[in-house]
C-alpha cells in the first residue's frame, strides 16, 4: 500500500455529481494569498530527513536550533516501541524503574504517543488516556464493548470521551495492561496507532456518510484508504511518522460541512471537472496556541482515484521541508508561508507519481447557499424504511455501562453499527422505520443522552480540561454544563447557539469556530487572588461562510460567565430575557 505504484484506486463517482455544477465559482475560505512563489534559495529545498535503518531521520545538518521533542525522536526512534515490541519489555518495568532512566522516561511521557498513549503525569501519575484511530467517525457495537471492558476495570479513573475528530479516547489505561489492550484492540479492527504527536490525526468524514440522502458522495471508502495508507493498515507506516508537527485531513462528503474542512492541513472539497469526479484541494488550516488560520486553496484538483497519491505528496513535501524548530511554528502552514502557495504547490507536484497536478476546478459541488441540517432525532435514510437516530452526548463524555448500552441498542434496533460525529454526538444507523418509536422509549433516551437536547446544550463542546489534562488551566467538561444551564434559566434563545470551551490556549476545543468560545485562563477574581477564567470568543463560524472567531472579553471569573453569556445571546443572538418572558405571560 505504501509503493507510489499502487496509489492510485479507482473509485465509481457518485451518478448525480457527473452532472457539471452551473454555480459560480467561489472559493471556500477568502484569505489573502499571493499566487507568486516566494524566492527560496535552491539548498532550502533540500530534504531535511533522509531514511536510514527503515526510518526517516533529521540529517545532522539540519539540527542547529531544533526543538526537544526533535532530539527526543533523534535519540530513540518512537516507532520501535510498536513495529519492534519494544512496548513489551518497557511495559514489564515498574513506574520507578522507568523514571529512574532517562531514555524510558522519555518513552512513557513522549514517544509512547506514537502508540497513541498520553502519561497522565501531573494530575494521574502512571495512568494514560490512550486515543483510537477510527476514520470517519464509524464504529462497532462489538468494538465499543471491548473499549467498555477495558474502562471498567480502571473504576472512577476510566472513562471514555468522544473527541472533535470523530474519534474515541479512553482514559485510565496503566502501563502494565498496554500490550493485551494493543492485542484486544486489533481483535476488533481498532487501532490506536500513530494517532499523537508528530503523526496524522484520524481522517474525519461526514458522519452520515453512505445514508445521506443529499449527500454528495460517501467519503467512508476515502477516510478508510487514508487511515491505512497512513498506518500501513495498522502495521506501522515511518514514512510518515516524523513529520514536523501533528497533521489533520478530511474528507468532504456532505453540503453541511460537518467536516469541517477550513481547520484541516489537507481538505478534499468535492468538484467535477471534464466530466470526471474528484477534489479540489484546501491546505494549511490549523489551530494553536500562538496562531489560528483557515485553510487556503491550493488551486489544484485531483480525480478520485488520485486521493492517495495526493496525500503522500503533501505530507512529503511537508515532511522533508517543515521546520523543526520553535514547536509554535512548525505546523505546515508556517512552511507555506515560507514557500508561497505556488512555491509549495510546486513541492507537492513534484512528488505527485505523473509530476503533474491539475488546476482547480470552477465545479465545485458544495452549494454553498445550503442551511446546515441538524442531525439529532430521527432522520430518513437514503434506504428506503431505514432512518437514523442522532443522540446527544453532554460534552462527549460516557462511562463504561454508557458505552455498554449503546452498544445494546444498535444490535437491537440497528445493524450494529455506531457513528461518533465532530460535535461530540453519536449517530445509530440503519434502523428500521418501524422500530423508531420503540427505540425513543427506551429509558436511555429519556435521561443523559436525548435525541432532543435542549437548544444551547445540542451546540455545546468542551475539551478534557484540568480533570485530567496537564495542559488545561480550568475544568472544562462539567462547568460547561453548569454555565450553559445557568444561561438557559436566564434567557430564551430562538435558534441554536454553538458554544465551545478549551481549558488552555492548544484549543484543543475549537473555540475560534464558536459562536461562543472560552479559552481557559487565570485571572483576578474579587479579592485580586487569581482564579480560574476564560477568554471569551464571538463570531465564530463554521460551513461555507466559515470565520475565525474574535476576542469579546479577556480575563472573565468563571462565576461570571453565565451572566456574561446571557448578555452576549441577547445582544448578538436574538435572545429573550426569562424575566421578560414570564412578566409578558
Amino acid at each position: 500500500m505504501t509503493s507510489s505504484t499502487s496509489l492510485s484506486l479507482r473509485f465509481s463517482p457518485p451518478l448525480h455529481t457527473l452532472l457539471s455544477s452551473t454555480k459560480p465559482r467561489r472559493s471556500l475560505i477568502v484569505a489573502a494569498q499571493t499566487a507568486e512563489s516566494t524566492a527560496v534559495e535552491a539548498d532550502r529545498l533540500e530534504p531535511r530527513v533522509e531514511l536510514r535503518d527503515g526510518f526517516f531521520i533529521l540529517k545532522e545538518k539540519f539540527r542547529k536550533g531544533i526543538n526537544p521533542q526533535e532530539k527526543v525522536k533523534i535519540e530513540s526512534e518512537p516507532m520501535k516501541l510498536f513495529m519492534e515490541n519494544g512496548i513489551e519489555e518497557l511495559a514489564k518495568k515498574s513506574m520507578e524503574e522507568i523514571d529512574s532512566e532517562k531514555l524510558t522516561k522519555e518513552d512513557i511521557d513522549v514517544r509512547l504517543k506514537w502508540l497513541g498513549l498520553f502519561h497522565r503525569r501531573k494530575h494521574q501519575y502512571g495512568k494514560f488516556m490512550m486515543r483510537l484511530k477510527l476514520p470517519n467517525g464509524v464504529t462497532t457495537s462489538a468494538q465499543t464493548r471491548y473499549l467498555a471492558s477495558v474502562i471498567r476495570k480502571y473504576g472512577e479513573d476510566g472513562c471514555a470521551d468522544v473527541t472533535t475528530r470523530q474519534n474515541w479516547q479512553i482514559r485510565g489505561v496503566v502501563l502494565p495492561d498496554v500490550p493485551e489492550i494493543l492485542k484486544g484492540l486489533a481483535s476488533v479492527g481498532l487501532t490506536s496507532l500513530q494517532s499523537g504527536m508528530d503523526n496524522v490525526r484520524n481522517p474525519v468524514g461526514n458522519p452520515i456518510a453512505g445514508i445521506d440522502p443529499d449527500e454528495i458522495v460517501d467519503t467512508r471508502p476515502y477516510s478508510n484508504l487514508l487511515s491505512q495508507f497512513i498506518t500501513a493498515n495498522s502495521r506501522g507506516n515511518p514514512e510518515f511518522s516524523n513529520l514536523p508537527r501533528k497533521w489533520n485531513v478530511c474528507v468532504v462528503g456532505s453540503h453541511d460541512l460537518y467536516e469541517h474542512p477550513h481547520i484541516n492541513d489537507l481538505a478534499y472539497m468535492p468538484a467535477n471537472k471534464d466530466g470526471r469526479f474528484g477534489f479540489n484541494l484546501l491546505v494549511g488550516g490549523f489551530f494553536s496556541a500562538k496562531r489560528c488560520e483557515e485553510a487556503i486553496p491550493l488551486d489544484a484538483w485531483v480525480p478520485a482515484d488520485d486521493v492517495l497519491p495526493l496525500c503522500k505528496a503533501v505530507l512529503e513535501a511537508y515532511r522533508d521541508l517543515g521546520t523543526r524548530g520553535n514547536r509554535q511554528k512548525t505546523r505546515m502552514m508556517w512552511l507555506i508561508d515560507e514557500l508561497g502557495i505556488e512555491g509549495f504547490r510546486a513541492e507537492v507536484e513534484k512528488r505527485m507519481p505523473s509530476g503533474k497536478l491539475e488546476r482547480e476546478s470552477s465545479e465545485d459541488l458544495v452549494n454553498k447557499q445550503w442551511e446546515r441540517r441538524d442531525y439529532f432525532g430521527v432522520h430518513p435514510q437514503k434506504q428506503e424504511g431505514l432512518s437514523y437516530i442522532g443522540l446527544h452526548v453532554p460534552v462527549g463524555r460516557l462511562q463504561a455501562d454508557d458505552m455498554d448500552e449503546l452498544a445494546r441498542l444498535a444490535d437491537t434496533y440497528g445493524s450494529g453499527e455506531l457513528r461518533l460525529t465532530v460535535e461530540q454526538n453519536i449517530i445509530i444507523p440503519n434502523v428500521e422505520t418501524s422500530k423508531t418509536q420503540a427505540l425513543l422509549q427506551e429509558p436511555f433516551l429519556k435521561n443523559r443522552f436525548s435525541p432532543e437536547p435542549s437548544i444551547l446544550m445540542k451546540g455545546l463542546v468542551a475539551c478534557t480540561g484540568s480533570q485530567f489534562c496537564g495542559q488545561a488551566i480550568i475544568e472544562t467538561k462539567l462547568r460547561a454544563l453548569k454555565v450553559t444551564e445557568e444561561v438557559e434559566r436566564l434567557v430564551a434563545v430562538p435558534k441554536p447557539v454553538r458554544m465551545h470551551w478549551t481549558g488552555c490556549p492548544n484549543t484543543c476545543g475549537q473555540v475560534q469556530v464558536a459562536d461562543i468560545g472560552f479559552m481557559g485562563c487565570l485571572t483576578r477574581g474579587e479579592n485580586g487572588k487569581p482564579v480560574e477564567g476564560a477568554d471569551v470568543y464571538v463570531g465564530g463560524r463554521v460551513g461555507s461562510d466559515s470565520h475565525i472567531g474574535e476576542i469579546y472579553k479577556k480575563g472573565v471569573p468563571v462565576t461570571d460567565l453565565g451572566p456574561l453569556v446571557a448578555e452576549i445571546l441577547v445582544k448578538e443572538f436574538g435572545a429573550v430575557p426569562r424575566v421578560r418572558e414570564e412578566n409578558e405571560d
